[in-house]
């Protein structure tokens, strides 16, 4: 049904020579995708992908973590859990599948993953951004607003990397989780996140000129990165201000009042809470 799907949305946006490309199989298993000489995945300049966050692959699983596949997967096979085998996070295993198949040198991909991946501070995530930065191949990071699928209630972010290397070593991270208008959908409880197209404008120049803006983008080095133990969220970049107000002694003591006078509010409260939960607790009786 997807291939279906997949096909009729090419033929809808006029790509119709990318229908040979259409092809219904296990990517992980058995890639279709294969180089001249068919002993090794075709290489691609670009990659854009939305690949499944969970999916059950627990039948293939122990053979996808074979020696065969090590080299595709070098950052490890999730395991598969106790309960929910749906939840296997199959994104990682993509993931790392399109990494290896950047063309050498100049492959370039965007990815859209779960935002925890971002900051994992252990397991096959961790290991991934590790092998991105110690590569050299990350170009920046955006983290979305919520609901901004309609199939996922899942946070996400697009990663994109460049095998031609970092240039100077710096890295935009952007932080576009406040942007967008939340919309409830008709019939329903859920609501979906809209960007505008200057919002959506406002990413692509941001990231294309490396702008820093206060409290949104940061640029940072592969140092940093490596310092943070390896984390790709902005928020953890962005710098803290402290802005200074010059008071004059009276408002000084001014203010001081007020809160002194709020303080002995909330001891005032806090007493009678007190109070309060004593006596319930002397009501309470054995039965």
């Amino acid at each position: 049904k997807s291939n279906e799907i997949l096909r009729l949305n090419l033929i809808l946006n006029n790509l119709v020579d990318s229908l040979p490309n259409v092809i219904q199989d296990d990517t992980l298993v058995n890639p279709r995708h294969l180089s001249d000489d068919k002993k090794t995945i075709k290489l691609f300049d670009y990659i854009v992908s939305n690949p499944p966050f969970n999916t059950d692959f627990s039948e293939t699983r122990d053979a996808l973590a074979g020696e065969g596949y090590k080299k595709r997967f070098f950052a490890g096979v999730p395991n598969i859990p106790n309960k929910k085998k749906e939840s296997m996070a199959i994104y990682q295993m993509f993931l790392q599948h399109i990494i290896v198949s950047m063309k050498k040198g100049s492959g370039k991909a965007a990815v859209v993953v779960p935002t925890g991946f971002l900051t994992a501070a252990t397991g096959i995530p961790l290991k991934i951004r590790q092998h991105i930065v110690d590569n050299k191949m990350l170009r920046g990071v955006v983290s979305m607003p919520s609901n901004i699928f309609a199939n996922t209630g899942t946070n996400v972010s697009v990663v994109f990397l460049d095998a031609a290397g970092t240039k100077d070593d710096k890295v935009l991270l952007v932080d576009a989780s406040n942007m967008g208008t939340k919309v409830k959908l008709e019939g329903t409880k859920n609501q979906r996140t809209y960007l505008s197209q200057e919002e959506m404008d406002t990413i692509v120049s941001t990231m294309n000129e490396l702008k820093e803006t206060d409290d949104f983008s940061v640029l940072v080095s592969l140092e940093d990165i490596t310092n943070k133990k390896y984390s790709f969220s902005a928020g953890q970049y962005f710098k803290v201000k402290i802005e200074y107000v010059d008071l004059t002694p009276e408002e000084f003591q001014q203010k001081m009042a007020g809160y002194e006078k709020q303080l002995k509010e909330y001891f005032i409260e806090g007493h009678k809470l007190e109070e309060e939960i004593l006596k319930g607790l002397g009501e309470l009786k054995y039965e």
